[in-house]
């Protein structure tokens, strides 16, 4: 889907259905098919190789087409980019419609990545990247496993928008909490080598507090931060850059819907 807002070529890409959205306010739509579902993260990274290559653009912008991501809070991110031109505009999350389990979930998740690799992540694919960084992504093997996490890794200049996740349109939702450790394990192997030097401190630091304390119950610790780096190890082989490469040919067919 393309906004043009001035001199300025805006690309939204999706996962809408037709009638949640209204058509006026839309100069173009483009519904690329898939032949395989391949995963959110995977959706996206083909989706940004696609506007990379073949469409003409300022800015790409991201986002579920569940409700969560609400649509309104398109326009902040479009005035945002006004202001800082060159800059990713991300929407950070302020509030949350989960419940109180999955919230909890979602802060043990932001406080582990903080933890093991130094970077605070409150955003999703819900996002305003202009041309300069989209081209940087589609480079990054990274992208393919993990779109915050490659995002991270590759601008560290970044401002927000205060962002409220909207109720969804129909449905549950599909991130359970398997799915959502799998999520937080793929964005923490972006970083994996700063993981793992912090790893080593930490199992230095709480051998030494209690080398005097050890019993099955102390080692707890220890067995999971070693399950972590191996599953942080393990995902890392997601990021494969010669299937980014090669990732439109999974394409079935381009709809032009306007």
């Amino acid at each position: 889907m393309e906004y043009t807002i001035k001199e300025s070529k805006i690309r939204i890409f999706s996962y809408w259905k037709l009638e949640n959205f209204k058509l006026p306010n839309l100069k173009s739509i483009n519904v690329i098919n898939m032949k395989k579902n391949r995963g959110h993260a995977r959706c996206n990274a083909t989706g940004l190789k696609y506007i990379n290559e073949k469409e003409d653009f300022d800015y790409v912008i991201p986002m579920d087409g569940d409700g969560e991501d609400r649509p309104e809070e398109i326009k902040l991110l479009i005035e945002k980019a006004k202001d800082y031109p060159d800059t990713v505009i991300t929407a950070n999350r302020v509030k949350r419609s989960e419940g109180p389990i999955f919230k909890l979930g979602y802060q043990v998740h932001k406080y582990l990545t903080y933890i093991f690799t130094g970077e605070s992540i409150k955003f999703g694919n819900y996002v305003c990247l202009p041309k300069s960084v989209v081209a940087k992504m589609v480079k990054e093997a990274a992208t393919w496993s993990s779109f915050s996490g490659s995002l991270t890794k590759l601008a560290k200049e970044r401002k927000f928008i205060p962002s409220i996740r909207g109720p969804r349109y129909f449905g549950p939702s599909k991130m359970s909490f398997i799915n959502l450790l799998k999520h937080s394990l793929s964005i923490i192997a972006v970083f994996r080598m700063t993981v793992f030097v912090r790893s080593l401190i930490f199992l230095a630091v709480y051998f030494f507090l209690m080398s005097q304390h050890l019993s099955v119950i102390t080692l707890i610790p220890v067995v999971l931060i070693i399950l972590m780096i191996v599953s942080v190890f393990v995902l890392s082989n997601r990021e494969n850059i010669e299937d980014f490469n090669i990732s439109q040919e999974n394409i079935n067919n381009i709809e032009n819907l306007k």
